[in-house]
């Protein structure tokens, strides 16, 4: 951590690096997101890369205690966990959760503040290709219609100060549109907290 996860400047809405002085790039300024906030921890290269595929592909969800650790050392971090009334995991589709066995930004909210933590109210309608997988111009339209909040719960968000939690922010879509739909159910405000971003 001491040589590798350093704080940096970063966009205080897409969390894409920043020369010292600045808060919000100019992409944001132009079109701003549907994130309020987004915090990451470090960029999305050696060595972090390397242990994040254990942590998700390679069936070593313990991992979770260091990232989270991780996190809270993160500028702004623990602000954003202390104002949020939820924390609410990015879902998996069934699919992949079958495959993986554990959704780990539901075990990374979890650890972060398991009393706060949902995974109810979000949920993932429709399996998508992994975003890694794609184009950018794929990214962005790819994830349409694949998230919804549960519509028995939806009162739940009405006011709500959420804090959506993932493991890597590659383009910002997942985030984006699980975003929209829950500023749509009613969310005051939605920060985006992820371990890595891609850079």
């Amino acid at each position: 951590m001491a040589e590798f996860a350093q704080p940096q400047p970063r966009c205080h809405t897409c969390a894409l690096p920043l020369p010292a002085g600045l808060s919000q790039c100019g992409a944001c300024l132009k079109a701003p997101p549907p994130l309020d906030m987004c915090l990451a921890a470090v960029p999305y290269a050696f060595p972090w890369a390397h242990l994040m595929a254990d942590f998700k592909f390679h069936d070593q969800p313990a991992l979770v205690r260091f990232f989270a650790h991780l996190l809270k050392a993160t500028p702004w971090v623990e602000p954003a966990l202390e104002a949020a009334d939820l924390l609410l995991p990015m879902p998996l589709s069934r699919q992949r959760l079958q495959v993986r066995g554990y959704n780990q930004a539901l075990l990374l909210a979890h650890q972060l503040s398991a009393h706060k933590t949902r995974s109810d109210l979000l949920l993932r309608i429709a399996d998508t290709p992994a975003q890694h997988s794609l184009k950018r111009a794929q990214r962005l339209t790819s994830l349409n219609q694949a998230f919804a909040v549960d519509p028995l719960k939806i009162s739940t968000l009405h006011g709500a100060r959420l804090v959506l939690v993932d493991d890597v922010m590659t383009s910002g879509a997942s985030l984006y549109t699980a975003a929209r739909e829950l500023k749509a159910a009613g969310a005051t405000h939605v920060t985006g907290l992820v371990i890595a971003r891609t850079e």
